[in-house]
């Protein structure tokens, strides 16, 4: 599986990572692992899944997590978080 996080302040990607878990691992705890990976390489808190959130990543494979999401402020827009691949 690999995931595709970005950052977009002013509608411009400021900052990109693909994260790449091919272990044998459920489906959610692979998403989760990546959600993990890029707070950690983004220097984020972790963002809360609202339930707004989990049925747009349901439906499309793909959420932002905005200010309504994130307990600290953040200094960019969104935070989009899409898979690109599965196996």
């Amino acid at each position: 599986m690999r995931i595709w996080a970005k950052i977009f302040k002013d509608t411009r990607l400021i900052r990109d990572t693909v994260i790449t878990d091919n272990s044998s691992d459920t489906r959610t705890h692979k998403i989760f692992h990546a959600l993990d990976a890029v707070c950690y390489e983004f220097d984020l808190g972790k963002p809360i899944w609202l339930d707004s959130s989990v049925k747009e990543f349901q439906k499309h494979d793909k959420v932002r997590f905005t200010q309504d999401n994130f307990i600290e402020v953040i200094d960019f827009d969104y935070l989009e978080f899409h898979v690109i691949e599965e196996p």
